[in-house]
Formats: structure tokens, C-alpha cells, sequence
């Protein structure tokens, strides 16, 4: 790994991030179905020597309002996992991280799907970490509606352990196949874990992953959440308006993770980025201002809505601020984010929503590739980040204008790599491969 440089990871979100991608001209209207379209963009970060591609996920459609959830690209998406395997096959360097929740799956499922992956990729795979926030995910599961915050970070906890587990159940080597034995007893440990929210006995149907453990990637920025991270993630996930914000998030996660017995070099901090570039300035405002004018109103307050948890936002007057915000058990963070740029920056309903629009509370760039290659850097040197998840306003154009114009200019500062490092997503982001825990 060279020192001083910046990882990078391409957040791809079916047509783009801006919530109004989709009807943009150039883009792929019917991308989350697309997987020409994946591979391709996959294959584009590739080239560019990008970390990582990341895939979200929410195992419901994303409103509620069947008018609005009808005016949203984000309506229609390949079930993630499924997605990382078509990837695998068809690349050979770039990290592959999917979402999968605690909250609606099992340990040993999970383990074993994405052990899998890391195999089909010659340890390349990562698994963001979700708790599930939704009360739309909740009423596809169970009928208890949705866990209370501390419920589902408990259940994580204990989830992440269980996983762990099975993946260390089995020893590098341990599967030896010599003509007088299939595997080494010594090298296997069957785990016999039994927990508050489960119970995992027996060994993973597999051999131990290339890179130890497949890669464990988180987001969260409650309280809860970073506890969470400075215990198990390896990679997080977040969302920071300003670079104080991100520095003090910054401080304070690694901060933590001594009191776990871990180096905070063993996490790398990845604020999500959305950068619209041109070559000149008026041209990339000119990108931004004919995306926002895509937005229907109806569905901007309505995105605004589903991440403040509230049922119906449009019931106040759009001109005016943010009504008082209750306390919910939805994605608590990202909340307080939301309520923080409305007073900052003295935003109407209206005007808070467009802002969110483009990249759901992420930090957004306009600029000339020096501008945004100025800001990036001002964070990474800053102690604000180690790195960025790209996050394209549009595809494949947004990602295209990144790779063509930012990434030379940061090249040429000598802030991102020529070429990749090794072969494993462990070894490209400078991460050691975990020992077995006992």
C-alpha cells in the first residue's frame, strides 16, 4: 500500500443517486433491473482503480404512496447478493460490498452466502452491515412492526458475532483431501453459540475465506451504531455535511476502537461524496441545476419524509421550516443531520427537500476537477476521512465525468493509486487479514 493516498469506493444506485436520475437524458431509466448496465459500471470503476463498488439495499419498495413510489427508479432493484455473484464472474481486482440486514436474516445464511462470494471472487467480498430502519421492511417480515433502535443494535451485536464465528470455525488448510483424509479435525471448530436472539451450532460448509473473514462494512453514526463499528467493521460508511462534522465523527470513531483492542488504522472512514464536475464551473452548475429541475415536489418532500420517519410531511407548509421533530426509531443519525442543515442554513420544507434530493443528505461538490479535487483533499489531509464512496448523481455519466477528469488531478497529487496493490479487497485498502478468535 502506498502511504498518504486516498481509497475510493463507486456507491452504484440503479440510474444515479439523485432522486430525478432516472429522467435525466442520458441516463439507463431501467438500470436496477439492468445487469449489463452493472457490469458495466463495475468494469468502469475497475479500470479507474477504484476500492470497491457498493450495493444498498431495503427489502420493501421505498414508499409508501404507491403515486410517488411510481415517479422513482429506486423502485425496482436486483436483490444484492445475487447481484455481487454476476459481478464476481465477470471482474477481477475491484472489492464487491452488498447490503444484508441482521434484522431479517440468520447468521448462518448469511455467513455462508457471503463466504461464497468471497470464493467466486478470490476475496473480494464485503457485507454492509444494516440494522433496517423501514417500517416498510418491518411489514414485510414481521408483524410486530418495527424493533425499537437498541432492539436491532443488540440483535447486530450478537448477529456479527455469530457470523464471525462461522467464519473462523474452519482453519486456513483445513481441508486437506490427501488420499486418507478430506479435512484436518484439528483445524475445524464447530461453534456453539447460543445467544439472547440465537442459537448457531455446527461448522460452515466451507473453506476459510481468502481474505480470513469476508470484508465487514458498516454505516452507522448513532451512538449505538459507532460502538458497533469500533468493535467489529473494517470499513464505515458515513454521512458528514461539513468538514467538522466529519472530523469529529472522524475522532471520535477511531477514538474508540482501542477500548476494543483494535488499531484505528484497522478502519478506514469513507464519507459518501456526490461530485458533479465540468470543465469549467458555470458548465458543472449548469449539470446541477438541470437535475434539480427533474424534481417533482411531491416526491422530494416525500424522500425527505420516509428519512425523518415521518408519515406525512406535505401536511405543512412547504415554504416554512422543519416542524419540531419527535424522537423515532428510525435511522437516527441521519435525522439529526437533516434537522441540523435546515437550521444551519435556514432552509424552507421546500428547499431542504431539493437539497436532499440529489444525494440523500451526502456531501454534494459542483466544480472544476481542481475545485473538487481541493475539497476532497482538504478532508483527507484533514483527518476527516480516509477516503470517499463516489456517489454518481447519474449513470453512467456522473461516474464517467469523475473517472475522466477528477481522478487524473488526483493522480497528479499523488493522492490515489496507478494500480492496484494485490488481489484481495484486504490487501488494496492496506487491511490485515483477522486471526481466528478464539
Amino acid at each position: 500500500m502506498t502511504a498518504g493516498q486516498m481509497k475510493l469506493g463507486a456507491f452504484l444506485m440503479a440510474g444515479g443517486h439523485h432522486i430525478a436520475a432516472w429522467r435525466h437524458p442520458d441516463a439507463v431509466a431501467d438500470a436496477g433491473v439492468d445487469i449489463d448496465h452493472f457490469i458495466g459500471l463495475t468494469r468502469i470503476a475497475e479500470a479507474a482503480k477504484f476500492d470497491m463498488i457498493f450495493i444498498e439495499d431495503a427489502a420493501a419498495i421505498r414508499e409508501r404512496n404507491v403515486n410517488i413510489a411510481s415517479q422513482a427508479a429506486r423502485s425496482t432493484m436486483f436483490e444484492p447478493l445475487s447481484l455481487l455473484a454476476a459481478l464476481a464472474v465477470n471482474t477481477s481486482h475491484i472489492g464487491l460490498v452488498a447490503t444484508a440486514s441482521t434484522t431479517y436474516n440468520e447468521p448462518y445464511g448469511l455467513a455462508r452466502a457471503f463466504a461464497s462470494i468471497d470464493h467466486l471472487s478470490g476475496g473480494r467480498a464485503g457485507w454492509n452491515l444494516v440494522t433496517s430502519a423501514s417500517e416498510l421492511e418491518a411489514e414485510n417480515f414481521v408483524s410486530s412492526g418495527l424493533r425499537p433502535h437498541a432492539q436491532r443494535y443488540e440483535r447486530a451485536e450478537e448477529f456479527a458475532q455469530a457470523a464471525t464465528a462461522l467464519w473462523d470455525s474452519v482453519d486456513t488448510g483445513a481441508y486437506v483431501a490427501n488420499g486418507s483424509a478430506f479435512a484436518e479435525p484439528s483445524r475445524l471448530h464447530p461453534v456453539n453459540h447460543q445467544g439472547m436472539h440465537f442459537t448457531v451450532k455446527g461448522l460452515l460448509d466451507s473453506p476459510r475465506s481468502p481474505q480470513g473473514r469476508p470484508l465487514m462494512v458498516q454505516a452507522g453514526a448513532s451512538d449505538a451504531g459507532k460502538n458497533l463499528a469500533a468493535r467489529t467493521a473494517d470499513v464505515v460508511f458515513t454521512a458528514a455535511q461539513t468538514i467538522g462534522e466529519a472530523q469529529a465523527y472522524y475522532a471520535d470513531l477511531k477514538g474508540r476502537m482501542p477500548a476494543f483492542g483494535r488499531d484505528p488504522d484497522d478502519l478506514k472512514i469513507l464519507p459518501g461524496v456526490s461530485p458533479i464536475v465540468a470543465r469549467t464551473e458555470s458548465e458543472a452548475r449548469a449539470k446541477y441545476d438541470a437535475l434539480q429541475e427533474l424534481i417533482p415536489d411531491e416526491v422530494g418532500v416525500a424522500l425527505l419524509a420516509s428519512y425523518l420517519s415521518l408519515k406525512d410531511l406535505a401536511q405543512y407548509p412547504l415554504e416554512g421550516p422543519l416542524p419540531e421533530m419527535p424522537q423515532t426509531d428510525g435511522i437516527q443519525s441521519r435525522q439529526q443531520l437533516i434537522i441540523d442543515l435546515g437550521r444551519r442554513e435556514n432552509l424552507s420544507i421546500r428547499q431542504l427537500a431539493r437539497h436532499f434530493a440529489g444525494a440523500r443528505g451526502h456531501w454534494q461538490l459542483i466544480g472544476t476537477p481542481a475545485q473538487i479535487a481541493d475539497e476532497l483533499e482538504e478532508r483527507f489531509c484533514g483527518r476527516a476521512a480516509d477516503g470517499f464512496n463516489v456517489m454518481g448523481a447519474h449513470f453512467p455519466g456522473a461516474l464517467e465525468d469523475f473517472i475522466a477528469l477528477v481522478i487524473p488531478e488526483l493522480r497528479r497529487r499523488g493522492l490515489f493509486r496507478e494500480e492496484y496493490e494485490g488481489r484481495t479487497l484486504r490487501e488494496n485498502l492496506g487491511i490485515k487479514i483477522p486471526t481466528r478468535t478464539a
